[in-house]
Order: structure tokens, then C-alpha cells, then sequence
């Protein structure tokens, strides 16, 4: 997947981009998940269904007003808390976990914010140290080409898809990053719940549209990310 972010110039992200012209099915693959019942007035992680409806509640001042996320579609272990998370890095720091589908930023005492995540699917997965190069708002999407000849209906945006609810990359993107050149992968906001927990997208990572939000905003450029073998 190609992103501009504006007059800010191309970037990409790799081929095997979202395979339909549908903001759910530009994401390869689909979820697994199952919808949870609402029955009762706590999930079995421990916070309760109005918590996390709260959590996730609609952002109305955005540029594209988001909607509220459905949590009866999200797994409660993928909602965001604070845990206990030992780790050598600094905190900041962004440790993307693919094979448990987490993305945890460090914090202060041995502590981590940890966000539920979508990955890349079988053979678009991969681990290493990046950064964080650029961050974009409502960024510009645009197919790459190899992805316009595996569906000609993806020509129409070969100049680019405006930021919106319908685009892929959705409210907030990170672009990472190593040794100065762009990686082709993004951290970036998805607004499918049931995609969360399960491997669905070609290497990038989505977080639900308020969890990147919230990364987002204590993310400055350089931020290191590490992302841990699936």
C-alpha cells in the first residue's frame, strides 16, 4: 500500500494492500473473532461492558467524525489497559507483538500500556528494529501498481484516496522507518473491530481508530519501535 500524507510527498506500505475498495476489505483475509455477548455488566478480563464502551466511545471532533466501536465484536483481552510489562527498553518505546496481536508502548516502573492489534497475515509477517520516521493525520492513500493490475477497479485512486472513514489508513498513521528509509510498514488506525486478534493485513499493524489515537498523541518522531519475531 502507496500513502502520501497531503503535498508531504509518497510513501508506501507493501503490495498485497487491502484486496476490495471497502474501508473493512481493504484488509486481507478476514477476522476470526466471534461477537461476544452483552449479557451481564462485565467481560471476563475484568472491565465492564459500559467501561469499554466509554473507552471506545465516538470521537465527534475529528476531522471525519468517528464512530463508537461495537465492543461486543472485540475480544475484552484485546481492550486497552495498563499491565506490568518488564522490558530493557526505554519507555516510549513502541514493542509490537504479532503472535499475541499486542502493540504495548513502555511506561514508567515496569508498567506498559498495551493495545489489542491486527497483523500481518502468514508470509507478510516480519520482526526488527525500526522508528518512527513520520506521522500523518487523515493520511493520502494510493494502490500500488501491482495491486491496480490484480484489480483494475483500484485504478480510480491510482492518484490517491482522500483521508476519510472509508480510507484504510484511517485517522492516524506512524510510518516506519530503518536507517533513514522508509520501511513500507505502518502502525495505523483500523475501523474493523472484529479484525482485531487476528492476521489479516500485509505487515502493517492496526489498532481500533481511538487506541492509535492514543498512541498517537505521546508518539514523537524517532520514537523506536521494536517489532518481536511472530
Amino acid at each position: 500500500m502507496i500513502v502520501r500524507t497531503g503535498s508531504a510527498g509518497a510513501s508506501a506500505q507493501r503490495d498485497g494492500a487491502p484486496s476490495h475498495l471497502h474501508r473493512r476489505s481493504f484488509l486481507l483475509g478476514s477476522a476470526c473473532l466471534g461477537g461476544l455477548g452483552l449479557a451481564g455488566c462485565a467481560t471476563t478480563d475484568g472491565m465492564s461492558l459500559a467501561d469499554a464502551s466509554a473507552l471506545y466511545g465516538p470521537v465527534p471532533t475529528e476531522k471525519f467524525p468517528i464512530p463508537a466501536v461495537d465492543v461486543s465484536k472485540v475480544n475484552p483481552k484485546y481492550y486497552r489497559r495498563t499491565v506490568p510489562y518488564a522490558s530493557k527498553e526505554a519507555p516510549g518505546t513502541i514493542v509490537v507483538d504479532p503472535a499475541n496481536y499486542y502493540v504495548y508502548r513502555i511506561e514508567e516502573g515496569g508498567r506498559a500500556t498495551r493495545y489489542g492489534a491486527n497483523v500481518g497475515r502468514d508470509g507478510f509477517r516480519w520482526s526488527g528494529d525500526a522508528y518512527v520516521g513520520r506521522k500523518s493525520e487523515w493520511a493520502t492513500w494510493t494502490p500500488p501498481k501491482e495491486m491496480i493490475r490484480r484489480q483494475p477497479e483500484a485504478a480510480k485512486y491510482a492518484r490517491g484516496m482522500p483521508g476519510g472513514l472509508d480510507n484504510p489508513l484511517g485517522a492516524r498513521t506512524l510510518h516506519l522507518y530503518q536507517n533513514g528509509a522508509y520501511t513500507l510498514y505502518t502502525i495505523y488506525a483500523s475501523s474493523d473491530p472484529e479484525s482485531i486478534g487476528s492476521g489479516i493485513t500485509s505487515g502493517c499493524v492496526g489498532l481500533l481508530s481511538q487506541d492509535m489515537i492514543h498512541l498517537y498523541n505521546q508518539t514523537p518522531v524517532k520514537t523506536k519501535v521494536v517489532v518481536l519475531p511472530a
